[in-house]
């Protein structure tokens, strides 16, 4: 029976575990991400609401510099739909007892449940990641395959996304998960929204290597700005690397240097970001006709287009349609606007299974594809 339209749907529930150690800057993320208003949504109620707990009422953080007083149980992990597990320095000796129980109990009901940086060694301690891909920091790679063989780690990229468990790589990569699940929980459009409140890079590719020689800008220089710019207004017609860099009167070699240097990509690859990312808009708008979406965006063909976002989606057009277009028009004897008949998933929420395994949504912006 549908709920009464007039009570309001809740937030998506997130408990973030913080114990002796936890990373402070990674709990700062969890809630920044989750926990603040997002007045830039022009939505009439949050879509998320975090709580900490933890397995005492006090908290000495990493180093010591803070410590968090009056922090709620652990029992409050049972009221959330996502949980979040931060990381500690101390990753070789294991969670109390009662910090493993709340991550299985946790999964067990059918939650969500998230790693920060090497808050992987606690998902693996509690067997959340017996036999699934999972990351974790670059440094403590080593170890951690020593300690957890059963795991199929992933070292070098930036998060894994295997469904109901997600783990990211180094702390800053807690950002890049967290943006993956706004895509993921609410679509491109608005996890671009949050991402430009937080002057950080809409989307890189959990696929993408930890670390590199050079630090990412969140935001390309002024050499390139130009250029991205000029070609995200052109990107329905046939352009190509080689266009590029005539634009930017450069070689395609040095135009490949510089967009590795200052992107962390190359100029096929972004330029095929752009493109899937556009189609990605475009049907979040409601075009209905695939060769449209795939004329518009530059993708060519419809079969391409299905080709294209199914890989970097793991959905088909029809399936992301479902998911992120525009709700349908009210049919005569249907559930009142706002309503939400009962068992479906709650504002923000994921049904268990409804992203496929390792699969990463493509924002608009500085999407990227391997070439």
């Amino acid at each position: 029976m549908p709920q009464d339209s007039s009570q309001p749907v809740r937030p998506h529930r997130v408990a973030v575990i913080v114990d002796g150690g936890t990373n402070p800057f990674e709990v700062g993320v969890a809630t920044e991400l989750f926990g603040l208003p997002r007045p830039e949504l022009g939505l009439p109620r949050p879509l998320y609401a975090v709580t900490l707990c933890a397995p005492t009422p006090e908290v000495r953080m990493n180093h010591g510099f803070f410590t968090l007083a009056a922090v709620p149980g652990l029992e409050a992990v049972d009221e959330a739909d996502t949980l979040v597990v931060p990381g500690r320095p101390d990753n070789v000796v294991p969670r109390g007892p009662e910090v493993l129980d709340a991550i299985r109990r946790t999964h067990a009901r059918g939650a969500r449940v998230v790693s920060f940086c090497t808050g992987s060694f606690a998902l693996a301690e509690a067997g959340l990641l017996d036999g699934r891909r999972a990351t974790t920091h670059w440094l403590w790679a080593d170890t951690f395959r020593k300690l957890h063989p059963e795991v199929r780690l992933e070292p070098d990229v930036l998060f894994v996304d295997e469904g109901d468990v997600l783990t990211s790589a180094g702390s800053a990569a807690a950002l890049d998960l967290g943006l993956h699940i706004w895509r993921r929980d609410h679509g491109a459009e608005i996890a671009n929204a949050v991402s430009r409140r937080l002057v950080f890079a809409a989307h890189r590719d959990g696929g993408q290597r930890q670390f590199v020689e050079r630090p990412l800008p969140p935001v390309p220089d002024e050499s390139l700005g130009p250029l991205l710019a000029w070609a995200q207004e052109r990107l329905g017609e046939p352009l190509t690397v080689a266009d590029l860099a005539a634009r930017a009167a450069v070689s395609p070699a040095t135009l490949h240097r510089r967009f590795r240097a200052r992107l962390g990509t190359t100029p096929l690859a972004w330029l095929t970001g752009e493109r899937v990312a556009l189609a990605c808009r475009l049907i979040e708008r409601g075009e209905e006709r695939l060769d449209v979406v795939a004329a518009r965006s530059g993708l060519g063909t419809a079969a391409n287009l299905r080709a294209r976002l199914r890989r970097e989606t793991g959905l088909s057009p029809s399936d992301y349609r479902r998911r992120f277009g525009p709700e349908p028009a009210p049919t005569s004897g249907s559930a009142p606007s706002g309503s939400v008949p009962t068992g479906s998933a709650t504002a923000g929420s994921v049904a268990p299974g409804s992203v496929p395994p390792g699969s990463v949504m493509i924002p608009p912006g500085r999407g990227t594809v391997p070439a």
